[in-house]
């Protein structure tokens, strides 16, 4: 496989991009993949004079877990269901398709249906392989390239289908780890575990057949890093150590946020902690591993919650709400300084969202890398609100809103005080009514000094709340608005092209 990259930040140029995640295009089999309607995307981009296309983590998701790209069972493999079938018919893996009328103009990504339906799919995929031995040679030597992780996670996987049960409740002797077991289930599983090599194999071959269309055409990849992994992820299942956990597997803490912009009691993940002592003493294998594999896959790398490599919210794993976490420190210089040793070009881009205090600040400036700034946060009035168009810096990142954010017209309609729109129409000059505000709040990002302007497509098409991506502060609903083909053939799209044109981002 070929993988193209960005060589540094510091030569970005003027640009705007447009957030989309994969799984929100059209498709026909209930959720969007890496097929046709992403090549089209990219070139749509490419006519629109977009030089980036933004999206969310590409790693597993499981409808337990609520769909969520950042709650994933690893920081490694890919989600098969983003897997193409009209691909997989291209390539000789499938003779032909089930007719699935309809699904492409679905608002609504199905997660159960599109889970069914790309089971099988892939299970006569990996029939055709196994009698055909198509690629033969080019999967084995994907399994060779990529051992380090691939092994183990295929085997995570067999295993949890087998038991039915997080790796945490498996017999001791399979959730320590004992050699010997293991290779008794290595022996049992073979065939499972050869076809979760296989479907991950189909995954990268079809990413970076696609990343290598979006370079030829001029768009680079903009990725998203999670900051933590699930419990129950094969990740915590093969290095617990660096991980907060009793010996018996249970979390002795996990993460969150104190109470903020999105709930009064705090956002609680129920991700494990990290055991950053462990980190250290490895330089941080781990890390330097995890973030080298994903700049494989994009050009630009967004570092979520960045804040937590200085300081992170850590909880009791026992507690309702994350009220009564506490802040605990990271060994940010040794780390940041692993980090600039294995990548010293630096293609990141800090997620500085949230409480940010000066020590955050100041490392952002140390390592030069672009932070976040958000438009529809700038209202407030305060003279020092980083996030108020006219306090933006070069070396930014501008957003009208973010994938946890409502939409812009759905924000001013729902959430934005009196005051926030008074602030808003001093700035744009004027007064407007919802359905404008979309194009104003646009025009706001675009116009900014931010070298980078990224803007999620429903703010482009002026949608409202009912096409938000996610809510942190619900559990459930989320991760499922999609785009339409009818959407997609907006006029004002084109208005972009010519907004893009006349704010120099070209």
């Amino acid at each position: 496989m070929h993988y193209w990259r960005v060589k540094d930040t510091a030569s970005l140029k003027r640009a705007s991009g447009i957030l989309l995640h994969v799984s929100s295009l059209p498709s026909a089999y209930g959720i969007g993949d890496l097929g046709p309607e992403s090549y089209r995307f990219a070139k749509l981009l490419a006519d629109m004079r977009q030089r980036y296309w933004s999206i969310l983590p590409l790693t597993p998701t499981r409808t337990s877990d609520g769909n969520s790209p950042y709650l994933t069972s690893s920081a490694f493999a890919g989600n098969p269901l983003l897997i193409s079938p009209e691909l997989l018919v291209e390539n000789g893996f499938l003779h032909k398709l089930p007719a699935k009328e309809g699904q492409e103009c679905a608002s609504r990504v199905d997660y159960q249906e599109a889970t069914l339906q790309k089971e099988a799919i892939l299970k006569q995929a990996f029939a055709t392989f196994k009698e055909t031995a198509i690629q033969q040679a080019e999967f084995e030597a994907f399994c060779i390239q990529n051992t380090a992780w691939l092994d183990d996670y295929a085997l995570y996987v067999a295993l949890r289908q087998k038991t039915g049960k997080p790796w945490y409740m498996w017999l001791p002797s399979i959730r320590k780890r004992d050699p010997q077991a293991l290779a008794q289930k290595q022996r049992q599983l073979v065939k499972e575990i050869e076809q979760e090599k296989f479907k991950q194999y189909l995954f990268f071959s079809q990413w970076s057949r696609l990343k290598r269309h979006c370079n030829n055409l001029g768009v680079k990849i903009i990725g998203d890093m999670p900051f933590y992994v699930a419990h129950d992820s094969a990740d915590v299942w093969v290095h617990p150590e660096i991980f907060s956990l009793h010996a018996n597997g249970q979390r002795r803490y996990v993460g969150g946020v104190p109470p903020d912009y999105f709930s009064a009691t705090g956002q609680l993940w129920g991700n494990p902690t990290y055991n950053w002592q462990r980190h250290q003493e490895t330089d941080f294998k781990w890390w330097i591993e995890r973030i080298r594999h994903s700049l494989l896959l994009c050009d630009l790398l967004r570092l979520d919650h960045f804040r937590g490599f200085i300081a992170y919210w850590q909880v009791d794993a026992r507690a309702k709400t994350a009220l009564h976490g506490k802040w605990v420190q990271a060994p940010s210089d040794s780390f940041f300084a692993a980090l600039k040793r294995a990548f010293p070009s630096m293609p990141l881009i800090a997620e500085d969202l949230g409480y940010i205090d000066q020590p955050v600040k100041d490392a952002i400036k140390a390592l030069k890398i672009p932070c976040m700034r958000v438009v529809i946060f700038g209202f407030d009035g305060s003279k020092d609100n980083p996030h108020t168009p006219s306090n933006y810096i070069a070396n930014s990142v501008a957003y009208t809103g973010t994938h946890d954010t409502n939409t812009a017209q759905g924000w001013f309609t729902t959430e934005a005080s009196a005051k926030e729109k008074v602030n808003l129409y001093r700035i744009i000059g004027k007064k407007a009514d919802a359905p404008e505000i979309s194009f104003e709040v646009v025009k706001l990002a675009l116009s900014s000094v931010s070298d980078l302007c990224i803007i999620p497509l429903q703010d482009i098409l002026g949608l409202g709340a009912e096409a938000r991506m996610n809510n942190p502060s619900q559990s459930a609903g989320n991760w499922v608005w999609r785009v339409t083909k009818k959407q997609l053939s907006s006029p004002k799209l084109s208005e972009l092209g010519e907004l893009t044109a006349n704010y120099m981002r070209c």
